[in-house]
């Protein structure tokens, strides 16, 4: 069963910033890095459930992409009964810990 990927306001916010902040307009390594990065969230559409359940929250998962130092943390969560994937936050993943205000 292939999942609904939604990407919320904050997610979407998350994701503008990093574009510019990798430089991506004017950059071919940065746009093709934040192109694997948006099939990476879209493949969760496929297999939501592959990654692994986020520390600070049971209920939501988080995907990693990328390699040191440049490692980004999807964090996103799975309704079944919707079939639907809930990308939440987009955060380097060497930020600290999120709390729940971080999600708003």
């Amino acid at each position: 069963m292939a999942y609904l990927v939604r990407i919320t306001t904050r997610a979407e916010r998350d994701l503008e910033s990093l574009y510019e902040e990798i430089n991506a307009r004017d950059s071919a390594a940065a746009r093709q890095w934040y192109r694997g990065l948006e099939q990476a969230i879209l493949s969760l559409s496929e297999a939501p459930k592959c990654c692994a359940v986020s520390p600070e929250n049971k209920r939501l998962r988080h995907l990693l992409y990328g390699e040191r130092p440049h490692v980004y943390r999807v964090i996103y969560r799975v309704d079944n009964r919707q079939g639907q994937v809930d990308v939440l936050h987009i955060r380097h993943g060497a930020r600290r810990k999120f709390r729940a205000s971080d999600l708003a």
